[in-house]
């Protein structure tokens, strides 16, 4: 098989893969709301595939087919808000698992245990 020709194919795919996703699609631009600022952020899941063969020539050059393609799926999940008194976690949808539930309270627990240390000095 000629290795080149695959190797060909796979910095095609992975190029235009980068250009699809990179760190400013996960963690986006910042949106100033009055004194609270909105960072989106979102989740990517993409897939990868190629692939080729030589096949059978009379001539000394030799003939190679081969392909190759990806997909991104890219979902939005939550905004971080930034404010004087805080960071919060906004979640865009309430279909979350009990680790992602426990991940967003995470802030506010931390501020509770915070508060209370702070009450009994």
């Amino acid at each position: 098989m000629s290795e080149h020709n695959i190797k060909g194919i796979m910095d095609t795919t992975m190029d235009k893969l980068r250009a699809m996703v990179d760190a400013d699609t996960i963690i986006g631009t910042p949106l100033t709301v009055g004194d609270i600022t909105l960072i989106p952020v979102s989740k990517a899941a993409f897939g990868l595939a190629t692939g080729g063969s030589d096949f059978p020539s009379k001539s000394s050059s030799g003939l190679f087919g081969g392909g190759g393609g990806a997909g991104v799926s890219i979902t939005p999940v939550a905004f971080l808000a930034v404010s004087k008194e805080g960071i919060r976690v906004l979640p865009i949808y309430n279909d979350l698992g009990t680790v992602d539930k426990a991940i967003n309270m995470a802030p506010e627990l931390i501020d509770k245990v915070k508060g209370l240390f702070n009450k009994d000095k």
